[in-house]
């Protein structure tokens, strides 16, 4: 164990060198390129492979064919190349093909402001792509949950066969701050086929996360964005298509407890819960110290799994309390808070390249007394 000085991107990279990546893909995108340009240090290092590609489009192309032949891989991108990404992270999430594709989050829409902060892509994240099929989205608030996330991250890419989105911002990624490098962290590897190659199904429905055989090693399989059967050949049979679509919903939805990760911070008396999240959650932990020397009862929580969402911990939590969603969009996870909770929930968001301070959060909650 050793502490060094780093930013979030370079913690981002760092970590998934060590949780196994050996490949990485993507184009120079403000605020995500020095992440990519540590990979293409790194990676050669490990006997890994860099590839800067021509756009977006190719980046996601390159890592699904990369993990299809075995390699845990990874690309880095920010707003507008998260959107040109959502063709392929429907198709790798309909062939059930395992990707970790982390988002710096910036102004947007469209090119916006390159270089300042948002929360703009956290719907994207889970409703980019059309169509019915599960995601999971990380997001951390620390350069130390940065290294340690991306490890998650990959485990739950590799463990359920699913695109990973791990969402970050700016101000996380650019950051700089002393934490430990370790290599305690558990890797997984994704389960391989254990019979005979001519009896390989590659989306065997006895399974809730089929075994997935690696390209060049002997079993031939079929990978496609259609509808497909057991054998990932196209199919119409809607029961063919009812039992696939069941099975991708049920290998997130049963796990849960595992996949779903967050924090509370000062909730045991709280009588006001604030939920927010990645950079903005730094700001709340602030405010509610100060409004807690004021005889407030305040308390946080942070969802780090943003997708999919536990809607007991949240429903439990909000009981009794007045909500307050902050958030660096003009309202977008807030959405899903009142879907939840079912009951009236406060919201302050802007969009304009700024952070949300502590004492933005303190004065709207003071004013709202």
């Amino acid at each position: 164990m050793k502490e060094r000085l780093m930013s979030g991107n370079e913690a981002v990279a760092i970590g998934a060198i060590k949780a196994g990546c050996r490949f990485f893909a993507g184009y120079p995108i403000t605020p995500s390129t020095d992440l990519a340009e540590r990979m293409s240090k790194l990676l050669p290092e490990v006997g890994g492979a860099f590839i800067q590609m021509e756009d977006e489009l190719g980046s996601i192309g390159a890592i699904i064919g990369a993990s299809l032949t075995g390699s845990k891989a990874m690309t880095a991108t920010s707003g507008p190349g998260f959107s040109l990404m959502q063709e392929g992270i429907g198709f790798a999430s309909f062939s059930e093909i395992p990707i970790v594709v982390v988002d710096v989050q910036r102004v947007g829409p469209s090119t916006g402001i390159p270089t300042y902060p948002s929360q703009g892509d956290i719907m994207q994240a889970r409703w980019g792509t059309h169509g019915s099929h599960p995601i999971i989205a990380l997001y951390p608030s620390s350069v130390k949950e940065s290294y340690d996330l991306i490890f998650t991250a990959f485990n739950f890419s590799e463990k359920y066969r699913v695109p990973v989105i791990f969402i970050s911002d700016e101000v996380i990624g650019h950051m700089r701050e002393k934490i430990t490098v370790d290599d305690s962290h558990v890797v997984f590897e994704r389960k391989k086929p254990e019979v005979p190659k001519e009896d390989y199904l590659p989306f065997d429905s006895r399974y809730e996360v089929p075994p997935l055989a690696n390209f060049g090693e002997g079993y031939r399989f079929h990978v496609t964005g259609l509808t497909h059967d057991e054998t990932g050949f196209p199919t119409s049979d809607p029961v063919k298509a009812e039992r696939l679509m069941e099975r991708l919903q049920r290998k997130i939805l049963n796990h849960l407890d595992e996949i779903f990760l967050y924090e509370t911070f000062l909730v045991e008396d709280a009588d006001i819960l604030i939920v927010s999240y990645g950079v903005v959650a730094r700001s709340a932990k602030e405010a509610i110290l100060e409004l807690r020397e004021k005889g407030l009862k305040v308390g946080l929580f942070r969802p780090i799994t943003i997708w999919p969402s536990s809607e007991k911990v949240l429903k439990d939590l909000a009981s009794n309390r007045r909500v307050f969603v902050f958030e660096m969009n003009l309202g977008q996870y807030v959405h899903e808070v009142e879907r939840i909770v079912k009951k009236k929930v406060e919201f302050y968001g802007k969009e304009n390249g700024e952070i949300i301070s502590p004492e933005e959060i303190e004065s709207c909650i003071l004013k709202s007394l």
